[in-house]
């Protein structure tokens, strides 16, 4: 409409300037300024209204959870996504989240891919383990809607174009975390609360998978770098996050000896068990200082907003996702801290954790590394290690340069070695 008015105007100066100029070269240059003009104006007009139309375009991104508002885990890629969506926003790239809940794996998994694609989603990210299988048999259905399996990783390397995977180093989150737990260990210890050889640390873990070895292989080397004298008891729930379970777990390692908890479960029941037994915790996924204020002392967390923003943006400009995100962690934000309960961390715990922070930023501190820990007192060599099933480093070395190359090349984690120092009370799961 706004068009068609430029172009009326238009007309009507040309008829004007006609009429009083009767052929005069002038008026006729003049006609001819006014048609220009006016044609500008419309086609202006016109690519103004197109842009508003296309900064109106609101996309729809896809979310398959595991869990629900109720689980730890899950609420950190909700703050991940909302972040996500604030960043784009301030891009012009507008975005609308849909859900859906509760669905671990299987044939649920597989209808929420296929409800997300056909209503239109842009994107799917699939928030858990697990769920990648049912994912791969429906994403070939859709080539232009990316399938994202978080914390997985076949896509990286299957025919699908459309598939792809992401597991930032949280590895590294678990060390610095550890090193709190160590600190406040040590301060115990100084206390004379307990003795150097009662420096004990539970943790619940939710399967034998290199996933969760991997997790709490770094938060134990991190704890000993400060306290070498610390053990740590892992016992494995057989489930990602169970409330009952995990608070039953976190108990049953404390009467067995553990005066810090520590976890690889969604849930925030491990916190409030310690706090129920006068016992300190470092959390998973959020801050648990709220439901755990005299025990909580910090958490590590997989920042998601990074990736999420990557993904969209990518898609939106017309580009290609990789088919791994690799090598992200501490020194891009994709692996966080949250903040530290001073109230009862060990004195000088931000400092240490501070100085950690930049060693592994700069390269300097491999949380692998092969010379401070030993598996069947033996010092951890690429020979030792099933190439095939744990690693699959393209035709890499596991273990070279005196560490071990975890998430490096591929983003999914691979350390499985059962290391001295750690005691495993089940291994069923």
């Amino acid at each position: 409409m706004k068009k068609l008015l430029a172009v009326l105007l238009a007309s009507s100066m040309v008829f004007t300037l006609c009429a009083c100029g009767s052929g005069s070269s002038g008026a006729a240059e003049t006609t001819k300024a006014a048609e220009q003009s006016a044609a500008q104006s419309a086609e202006t007009q016109a690519e103004a209204e197109t842009t508003a139309a296309a900064d109106d375009t609101v996309y729809k991104v896809g979310m398959v959870c595991i869990g629900n508002d109720n689980m730890a885990y899950d609420r950190n890629f909700y703050m991940a996504a909302d972040a996500a969506k604030e960043e784009l926003a301030a891009d012009g790239i507008n975005i609308e989240w849909v859900y859906t809940y509760d669905h671990p794996e299987g044939d649920p998994v597989a209808s929420d891919c296929e409800e997300l694609a056909d209503s239109g989603c842009i994107a799917v990210f699939l928030n858990s383990y697990g769920m990648e299988p049912a994912m791969l048999t429906v994403a070939g259905d859709y080539p232009d809607v990316v399938f994202a399996a978080l914390t997985n990783e076949t896509s990286k390397s299957d025919a699908l174009e459309n598939t792809v995977n992401a597991f930032p180093s949280i590895y590294e989150g678990r060390y610095l975390a550890g090193i709190a737990a160590g600190m406040k260990l040590n301060e115990m210890i100084e206390k004379g609360e307990i003795k150097e050889d009662e420096a004990v640390m539970g943790y619940v873990g939710a399967y034998t998978y290199s996933e969760v070895v991997s997790g709490y292989t770094a938060f134990y080397l991190g704890a000993k770098s400060v306290c070498p004298s610390v053990t740590m008891l892992v016992e494995f729930i057989g489930s990602w996050g169970n409330p009952a379970i995990e608070a039953a777990t976190a108990q049953d390692l404390i009467d067995r000896g553990a005066v810090l908890i520590s976890q690889h479960s969604d849930a925030t029941t491990p916190a409030t068990t310690a706090q129920d037994n006068g016992v300190y915790s470092v959390g998973y996924n959020i801050s648990m200082t709220d439901v755990a204020p005299e025990s909580a002392i910090i958490s590590s967390r997989i920042d998601w907003t990074n990736y999420f923003v990557y993904v969209i943006r990518t898609i939106v400009e017309g580009g290609k996702v990789d088919q791994d995100f690799c090598q992200h962690g501490i020194a891009d934000g994709s692996v966080k801290l949250t903040e530290l309960n001073e109230a009862i961390a060990a004195p000088g715990t931000a400092e240490a954790i501070a100085a950690a922070e930049e060693k592994l930023k700069s390269g300097e501190l491999k949380v692998f590394d092969t010379s401070t820990f030993t598996v069947g007192g033996q010092t951890l060599e690429s020979s030792m290690i099933d190439m095939d099933a744990d690693f699959q480093p393209d035709s890499q070395d596991a273990v070279s340069d005196g560490f071990y190359h975890e998430s490096f090349y591929k983003s999914a984690p691979s350390f499985s070695e059962r290391i001295d120092g750690i005691t495993l009370v089940n291994e069923e799961y």
